[in-house]
């Protein structure tokens, strides 16, 4: 994690005025910093067990197994054959004249069913079985998504924890701006006002830093509830916000995304489309309805056999309506899948273009515009307490700096946001240097 306690501050220990006090300071924080370490390094979270937690205990993943179970009964239901009908049926009873009674009655007893023409029985097992590829594609392509999302909490957390670091920094600022405008106006060199405001301005520091602690808190909480952790099992998260990977050009990311599972996934629904097809086509075959049996004739006690069979006629006429939309729907993949494309190509280069301006940025800030605010407020500070500046040049000289702190965190965070977005669209990671971890591989999203 980079250390962004203000240089200024161990240059300030050098001074001979209140050098015993700067060096107390500086050591009390920095030993403090360490005691926080030691306390929660036990408990810090890597990126690689949050992505873990997350695809083992994600609520929304575990559907899929569920709906998976599901298309397997479709599937073995669609294996049978067409089932056997025992029928019975009498005539000729309970009329008038000779039909009086049971006496005239016909008794027939059959054994019915049919036979499907055309190969359906096949297509229907087949059509189940692209539906349990597709669904597995779509279980990829919404790992992926959750893969994405994770990391970008993970990035807002380790965001926040240096934004709780840089306003604890602002704090000991204004109480350290606070004790220096006390002893100049206890000295008669500044008025009571300016203690005052800077009383005000170390009171609205502490506020802030609540309020940061809260925002860390909160977005830890998020984090954990994309494994569904109520009650926090962890202190802080590990990694280098300022580690930006390395760079790659546009042209091999964009390579990258046909091996998308967003863009793969649209091949599993051709193919269940073209399985849709094979289906609708095979109901212009017309099944054949048969049955035999045997009836036995109440007035002479004699028995005889029978048999019919029946078919539909024009079947292939009439199915024609559903064959034609079974193939616009198929063909409708294909554009689906150029669509697609499309967006992702703009949303690719809009998170690799805003990526190399946040890592510009953050770079810039952090090897130039930083350090000469850092010395600028080093010699404001010196200039002030001996009388050459005003309170509103100091102060205006630390807000400087802390804006800019928070500009580079911002950036930082952004760059790798933007780096979480390109992994996302091509399924790839950019670079795992930037965490402590093990490698997560995208290509594989199942347990």
């Amino acid at each position: 994690m980079l250390q962004i306690w203000p240089a200024f501050i161990a240059n300030a220990v050098k001074r001979d005025m209140y050098k015993n006090r700067h060096v107390l300071f500086g050591l009390l924080f920095f030993l403090g910093s360490s005691a926080v370490n030691a306390a929660t390094s036990e408990k810090l979270l890597t990126l690689s067990e949050a992505i873990r937690f997350s695809l083992a205990e994600n609520p929304s993943l575990k559907s899929y197994p569920l709906r998976d179970t599901a298309i397997l009964g479709q599937l073995q239901t669609a294996n049978l054959k067409p089932a056997y009908e025992l029928g019975v049926d009498a005539e000729n009873f309970a009329g008038t004249g000779d039909f009086t009674g049971v006496s005239g009655i016909e008794l027939t007893v059959s054994l019915s069913s049919t036979i499907e023409l055309g190969g359906k029985r096949e297509a229907r097992a087949g059509m189940y079985s692209q539906s349990r590829l597709h669904l597995e594609a779509q279980q990829q392509v919404e790992s992926l998504e959750l893969l994405g999302e994770v990391t970008r909490r993970y990035i807002d957390v380790l965001a926040a924890q240096q934004r709780v670091v840089l306003a604890s920094e602002a704090a000991e600022l204004a109480k350290m701006t606070l004790r220096i405008v006390k002893k100049r106006a206890k000295a008669g060199s500044t008025p009571d006002a300016e203690v005052k405001r800077a009383q005000a301005a170390f009171s609205q520091s502490q506020l802030t830093l609540s309020s940061e602690q809260h925002q860390l808190n909160y977005l830890k909480i998020a984090l954990a509830a994309l494994w569904g952790e109520r009650t926090l099992s962890f202190a802080a998260v590990s990694g280098d916000l300022f580690n930006f990977g390395q760079d790659v050009d546009f042209e091999s990311l964009y390579a990258k995304i046909k091996k998308n599972p967003a863009i793969e996934v649209f091949a599993a629904q051709e193919r269940l489309k073209d399985a849709e097809v094979r289906l609708a086509k095979t109901e212009s075959s017309s099944d054949i309805n048969w049955s035999v049996g045997v009836r036995r004739f109440q007035d002479t006690s004699d028995t005889a056999i029978t048999a019919g069979f029946s078919m539909p006629l024009f079947s292939s006429k009439r199915n024609s309506g559903a064959v034609t939309t079974a193939l616009a729907s198929r063909n409708e993949v294909f554009v689906q899948r150029d669509v697609a494309l499309l967006k992702m190509h703009t949303q690719l280069f809009r998170a690799f273009s805003n990526r190399q301006q946040a890592i510009v940025s953050a770079q810039k800030l952090q090897s130039e515009i930083v350090p000469a605010l850092e010395d600028a407020l080093n010699e404001t500070q010196e200039a002030y307490e001996r009388g050459r500046y005003s309170y509103l040049d100091y102060v205006s000289a630390r807000q400087e700096l802390l804006r800019a702190r928070q500009t580079l965190i911002e950036s930082a965070a952004a760059a790798l946001t933007y780096g979480a977005d390109i992994e996302q669209l091509t399924a790839e990671p950019l670079s795992a240097s930037q965490y402590p971890a093990p490698t997560i591989s995208y290509s594989n999203f199942k347990d």
